[in-house]
């Protein structure tokens, strides 16, 4: 087993999988690893409690001062959250960027506060290669609610997700797409790369710390040590190290690996949020769409509510029989048998409210992770006025009955953030530490501020970014490409 590469990558989610595929694909000598398994549309069945089981992270939470939670939602597996997400595009408006150079006096190469257009060409290339499509074949489900939203000043809008036409709106995307019509970076930019023998991928793989080597230039990373699945461990050799594992596993990474710059785990945002359901007479059928069909951003901004609404989406039925609450608390007994019998009947939109990144990681003294997040009154205010309008265009559009859930997070932002101040943020510009050379971040976690749309896309185009800094080279820290002609 080869134990030396230009470039290690950690993680292969929508930052990990992209800075590998693009690398391997400009030629460069690559490992990638990932914690949780390798599984394919081959294997993809709308099996809730197995994906649960094969893709996703097990439930992680933060406990709330008032004595709730806010539940970690995220894919372990080849993809990362890519493979079970809901593959919505959306570019991050100027309003978010904005907040960036705030955060950690982000620059661009020309030392400007860095904004939206710093990613223009960046997008392009991700949407291209995704394949990113308008989606306006909206079912019943979203039918039915859309002339309230209409009536209550705030319409809905056609999504943009990175599907293709074997989409069957089957509505098991959090379960793997198994026509792979979702486009996640396991079936594209990690696929094509394997399938071209220019990526090593090495699945189940836990990366226990990055090593780090004093030189005469200060601390650099020189590779990573890892246990496999059968408990063997691994040291592995590289002249760059990308730490990519998430917003809530990459700052446990750099911690166990001896670094300490304050802001390492510190600024997560979570961008929570909440599904609200409301009960129709007519079944909707709302598990049997592609999740987010449409959305409502009349509201995105701060200054006008600070949340957007997605529509129409359900969990599946284990899911939902166990988050369902309502005034009372949570649902119980013949309450829950009833709404559970009315499955059908019921459609949901989902309420993502703006944070201000209180959040944080923290690896206690014995290597226990621990998430705190403390919502602030404006952030509780966000909240409420988000489950508000929630309540009110379900009620609208002739439910009889309105439930939700807790509060989830599957956008974590932000805990090893970008900026040009080390006093305010984990890496540079260029995603490369602040502490010690060689070794970058390569994920949602090098955020400086939460968006207030889906992620992904800003993840991806961040991602191919970093990938073109680190193939350009400027540093000297890759090895010379072979001459053309020459034996690799």
């Amino acid at each position: 087993m080869r134990s030396e590469f230009d470039v290690v990558v950690v993680g292969s989610g929508a930052g990990g999988g992209v800075v590998a595929g693009e690398l391997a694909q400009r030629g460069r000598d690559v490992l990638l690893l990932e914690l949780g398994g390798h599984h394919t549309a081959a294997s993809f069945t709308r099996w809730e409690a197995k994906a649960n089981h094969d893709l996703f992270w097990p439930l992680r939470f933060a406990h709330l001062p008032d004595g709730d939670v806010v539940t970690f939602l995220g894919g372990r597996c080849v993809g990362g959250t890519t493979t079970i997400n809901t593959k919505v595009a959306l570019r991050a408006h100027d309003r978010d960027v904005a907040k960036w150079h705030a955060a950690g006096g982000l620059t661009n190469a020309a030392g400007e506060p860095f904004t939206a257009a710093d990613l223009g060409p960046h997008y392009d290339r991700v949407e291209r290669i995704l394949g990113v499509r308008e989606r306006t074949d909206w079912p019943k489900s979203v039918r039915t609610v859309e002339p309230a939203f209409r009536a209550l000043g705030a319409p809905l809008e056609a999504v943009h997700a990175y599907t293709d036409a074997n989409c069957q709106k089957c509505g098991s995307c959090m379960q793997g797409c198994a026509t792979n019509a979702g486009k996640s970076t396991m079936n594209t930019y990690i696929a094509d790369a394997l399938a071209r023998g220019l990526l090593e991928l090495r699945a189940n793989a836990a990366v226990e710390r990055v090593l780090v080597e004093d030189s005469p230039d200060g601390p650099r990373a020189t590779g990573v040590e890892y246990v496999d699945e059968n408990g063997d461990r691994h040291t592995v050799r590289a002249g760059v190290v990308v730490v990519a594992a998430g917003a809530l596993n990459t700052p446990q990474v750099l911690l166990r690996s001896g670094l300490d710059n304050p802001a390492i785990g510190r600024h997560l945002g979570v961008h929570p949020v909440r599904l609200v359901y409301g009960l129709f007479d007519e079944p909707q059928d709302a598990h049997m769409v592609y999740p987010i069909t449409a959305h409502s951003m009349a509201h995105q901004h701060d200054e006008d509510g600070g949340f957007v609404i997605e529509a129409t989406t359900i969990q599946d039925p284990i899911a939902f029989a166990t988050t369902l609450r309502d005034e009372r608390g949570p649902l119980w007994g013949q309450r829950l048998v009833d709404a559970v019998r009315s499955f059908r009947h019921w459609s949901g939109v989902l309420a993502m409210v703006n944070d201000d990144n209180n959040g944080s990681v923290v690896v206690d003294e014995n290597g226990g992770e621990r998430f705190e997040v403390d919502f602030q009154p404006v952030e509780h205010e966000r909240l409420d006025a988000a489950l508000d309008f929630s309540r009110k265009v379900l009620e609208a559009a002739g439910a009889t009955r309105v439930c939700w859930t807790g509060l989830a997070s599957t956008h974590v932002q932000g805990s090893c953030r970008m900026g040009d101040d080390p006093a305010r943020s984990a890496v540079d510009r260029n995603g490369e530490s602040h502490e010690v050379r060689r070794l970058f971040v390569g994920d949602a976690s090098l955020v400086p501020r939460t968006l207030s749309v889906n992620p992904s896309l800003t993840i991806m185009a961040l991602a191919t970014r970093l990938a073109e800094h680190l193939d350009e080279d400027a540093s000297g820290y890759l090895a010379a490409r072979p001459a053309a002609g020459a034996a690799a």
